[in-house]
């Protein structure tokens, strides 16, 4: 794969994986709209290391304060007892969001891989998910605080994140709608997206890991490390702008925007793929 592709397939990821609009999908759709070739599974990973590097040092600061006080310390030192079991309590609420996920991509990833990343069933995933997303962002109380969330809204946003293995359905705008109805305002959905996008990538992440580190020893993997590793680092340095962009725009925004793109994208899509499986 050329360079080029490479850079602009990494900002793709970047743009996409933290924007609700589905980053498999984009990755998918692009090679396939320019006829470029499929970089493969090796691409991806790089891809996804770079995003889960953005995730990680924007919300560094809130990953340090949740674990340490997940495993029962006190940080700050200063802070009130109340804070402490508070940032407890979201703690563990993040690792039960991430176990269906955890189970639904390590039971169904291959067949997901093989058998539904094709256009047509990514533009109609665009479409019901933006419907969907409209829904819950019409609903007129949305006026919860990420430290107001609980159980429930754990496992609500947990099970939203699985369905993101679907193409189209994007991870970020699934877990986001779910925070929504929840009544989480858009600005607290999206953080408590984002924190919870952290464990899942990087299990992705590790679990492929091996694989591409077998390929590369073999001398069969098609991509150079430069290349991979110039992926990485656009990644992840368009992703944390990204990141922090998203965060900023829905404190005075709506997600309008993303949904008419994802309608407009759902039917191109669709055209596209009836034109082609048309007859000549």
């Amino acid at each position: 794969m050329p360079l080029f592709q490479a850079v602009v397939l990494a900002l793709v990821q970047a743009l996409t994986e933290f924007l609700p609009v589905s980053s498999t999908a984009h990755l998918i759709l692009f090679p396939w709209l320019l006829h470029w070739q499929d970089p493969g599974e090796a691409f991806d990973v790089a891809l996804h290391a770079g995003t889960l590097v953005a995730v990680l040092l924007y919300f560094w600061k809130d990953w340090l304060t949740l674990t340490l006080c997940g495993f029962g310390m006190k940080y700050p030192s200063n802070a009130p007892a109340q804070e402490v079991d508070q940032h407890k309590r979201l703690f563990w609420y993040m690792v039960i969001g991430t176990i269906p996920g955890a189970i639904l991509g390590k039971l169904f990833d291959k067949q997901i891989e093989e058998h539904l990343r094709l256009p047509g069933i990514i533009g109609v995933s665009l479409i019901v998910v933006a419907l969907i997303m409209w829904w819950a962002d019409s609903k007129a109380r949305l006026d919860r605080s990420i430290e107001q969330s609980d159980m429930g809204d754990a496992v609500t946003i947990g099970t939203a994140q699985a369905l993101a293995l679907w193409p189209g359905v994007s991870r970020s705008g699934i877990t986001i709608t779910a925070g929504l109805f929840r009544r989480f305002t858009r600005e607290a959905a999206t953080r408590f997206s984002f924190l919870l996008s952290a464990p899942l990538i990087a299990g992705a992440v590790v679990s492929k890991l091996p694989a591409l580190i077998k390929l590369h020893k073999a001398g069969v993997l098609d991509l150079p490390l430069s290349t991979l590793a110039i992926s990485v680092a656009v990644s992840g340095i368009a992703g944390f702008f990204v990141i922090a962009f998203f965060l900023r725009y829905l404190k005075t925004n709506t997600l309008k925007v993303f949904i008419v793109y994802r309608l407009l994208l759902g039917i191109i899509v669709l055209l596209l793929a009836f034109h082609q499986a048309s007859p000549r």
